[in-house]
């Protein structure tokens, strides 16, 4: 199967590591010009510097905070600058921090209304007279199985990816007459540090080991292990390409089967 994605323009956010930076190197793999981005400017430029030792494509980098939308305009109009073009935008950040409802204050809420619900809008607002511009846009947002099965004590990542869940089907239908694409892809138990600060908060709960909590979360999952970054990194890779022309506003999990809900 032909991806046709060697020289399209794409945009990947918070990818200096875990799931985004997977995202960007599977990109890179077909020989997409790809901008990365993160908070953390070392971590970034190491990153930039790996993919540009392995890849022999254009990498470009820049530090961006997804929390202002300063940042954003900022991110969006450098990647422009430097492909000439945008074709794929892959909105992805942090995860919120775990809690209850009772002890998740204002604070928190807007910390994690502006990094999980706002940027994903600000950065497709951003970015849209661009891709009205492309033949071939695409737009995923990267989410959680919360989307679909909601995870106790993660109240704020309930609630924020439920939003953009809805956010992608209403701009499917809005987008369509352009020819734009716009997708969820929702990760369930992927091998990162977010994974793996998720079984800590748990174990801490719960007075037990995080390998025990691990191995209680691997029998939940029907395919009895945590997923790897770059698993799901090839179903938002597909999702970005021209082998992918009528799959649009859609929740798409990527979680071994864990998720029960039809």
């Amino acid at each position: 199967m032909n991806l046709n994605l060697k020289n399209k323009n794409v945009l990947v956010t918070a990818s200096s590591k875990g799931i985004g930076r997977a995202i960007a190197e599977q990109f890179a793999s077909e020989d997409a010009n790809v901008m990365i981005c993160s908070r953390n400017a070392d971590l970034l430029k190491e990153t930039a510097e790996d993919l540009r030792g392995r890849f022999d494509t254009n990498i470009y980098d820049k530090v961006a905070d997804l929390t202002r939308k300063e940042d954003i305009m900022e991110l969006v109009q450098t990647a422009v600058e430097a492909f000439g073009g945008l074709d794929i935008v892959i909105t992805n950040a942090g995860g919120p921090p775990g809690g209850t409802f009772e002890n998740t204050d204002d604070t928190l809420w807007e910390q994690a209304f502006n990094q999980n619900l706002m940027s994903v809008i600000r950065l497709i607002r951003c970015s849209l007279s661009f891709l009205k511009q492309s033949n071939s846009a695409r737009i995923v947002n990267i989410a959680s199985t919360s989307v679909k099965q909601p995870i106790d004590g993660l109240i704020l990542s309930n609630t924020l990816r439920a939003g953009i869940a809805g956010l992608t089907k209403t701009l499917s239908n809005e987008l369509a007459p352009y020819g734009i694409l716009i997708n969820t892809v929702a990760p369930g138990r992927i091998a990162t540090d977010r994974t793996l600060y998720l079984d800590l908060l748990k174990s801490d709960a719960l007075h037990t080991s995080v390998e025990e909590i691990q191995a209680q979360s691997k029998k939940s999952i029907p395919l009895g292990r945590y997923g790897q970054p770059d698993e799901l990194a090839k179903m938002v890779v597909f999702l970005c390409s021209e082998a992918n022309s009528y799959t649009t506003g859609q929740t798409v999990i990527v979680d071994g089967g864990m998720v029960k809900s039809i």
